[in-house]
């Protein structure tokens, strides 16, 4: 009969709308994501504070490296002794904390027994054992007493001195960035979906530390690269980091609430303070010391947000389940549309 008017179908019930679109009361609640006996889809990860420190002070040491060897090269020996000195003491740190955080010595000593370039943990523990000599000898070139200097063995280890800090650069951007791979090839939703922005973000975190510390423990006649370190190393830094939040949709949530996020707005003050005190403070010792100091912080406070962020995710079952449905979804379209595609009109 003309102007009778249908049941509402199912689906339509479901979506809450009858055929006039007039809002109805939800059928079926939103779903929550949980898992047996309320334990998360992945397991967390188990490592504690050592982790997050290891990753700043092995950018600390690369990025130093880095800034020394260009000193070395351009005649600026306190910038140089500043930056041999301060990549051996982050290295030591660094050396220290993934002791601490394998249990045994012997474990990082195992791990060279074999190289397996799909492995980030192996390339990683290769590019350490690289880096570490180069660093240590260009170090103990700074640390030689004058009177021993003019030996036989104190002129042949400044002899070696240069290419030793050389070959630690050159191998630097491994070590400042390997980490980011290491952690992005994990299940933990907040780092494997950072993958591709993650590198980013720890290099240009390490070189506002080493720049920043290079204008902690040099005169401001000879921080000149220093700054110009410190000023690119913060501005890829902010920028990666504001790409990060914005590109991961749902997973983003896990940098932008709770500790990670409270650590990574005090990251993004300091490291913004440090960069402005940096432009503003090329003539005063004291302005350049506490601005780099803000940009080491800044640095330090920005991989243990990105730690904490990683945890967050694994401990959410959301973080794991939504971004695998949407993938499930898109290949299914994707197939869906190739098999369309392919099935035309047979020509006649």
């Amino acid at each position: 009969m003309t102007g009778d008017r249908s049941a509402p179908s199912p689906a339509d019930t479901k979506r809450g709308r009858d055929h006039d679109g007039a809002r109805e009361q939800r059928m079926v609640p939103e779903a929550e994501f949980r898992s047996y006996y309320g334990r998360p889809v992945l397991k967390p990860p188990v490592w504690d504070w050592m982790v997050p420190a290891y990753l700043f002070t092995g950018g600390l040491a690369a990025g130093s490296a880095v800034l020394a060897a260009g000193a070395d090269v351009t005649g600026r020996p306190r910038l140089r002794r500043a930056g041999r000195l301060g990549s051996l003491a982050a290295l030591t740190a660094s050396g220290v904390l993934l002791v601490g955080d394998l249990g045994r010595p012997e474990r990082f000593h195992h791990m060279l027994r074999v190289a397996k370039p799909t492995s980030p943990m192996s390339v990683g523990t290769w590019i350490v054992t690289a880096f570490s000599p180069g660093a240590g000898v260009a170090a103990i070139d700074e640390l030689v007493p004058r009177r021993f200097s003019r030996t036989l063995l104190g002129r042949l280890l400044h002899r070696i001195a240069r290419p030793a800090g050389m070959s630690a650069a050159l191998v630097a951007p491994g070590l400042a960035s390997y980490t980011a791979v290491l952690l992005s090839h994990t299940a933990v939703p907040a780092w494997k979906e950072a993958g591709e922005v993650l590198p980013f973000v720890f290099t240009g975190s390490a070189a506002a530390a080493s720049g920043g510390l290079g204008m902690v423990f040099t005169p401001v006649d000879e921080a000149a690269p220093a700054r110009w370190f410190a000023i690119c190393g913060a501005t890829t830094e902010l920028a990666a980091s504001s790409l990060l939040e914005s590109r991961l949709g749902l997973v983003g949530e896990a940098y932008t609430t709770g500790r990670a996020h409270r650590l990574r707005r005090g990251s993004e003050v300091l490291t913004v303070f440090g960069l402005v005190g940096t432009l503003l403070g090329r003539r005063n010792r004291t302005v350049a010391g506490v601005a780099g100091l803000a940009l080491a912080a800044g640095s330090a406070l920005q991989r243990f947000g990105v730690f904490a962020a990683g945890v967050a995710s694994a401990k959410d079952p959301k973080y794991t389940v939504v971004p695998q449905r949407e993938r499930l979804e898109r290949g299914s379209r994707a197939s869906a549309s190739a098999v369309h595609g392919s099935s035309g009109p047979v020509p006649g």
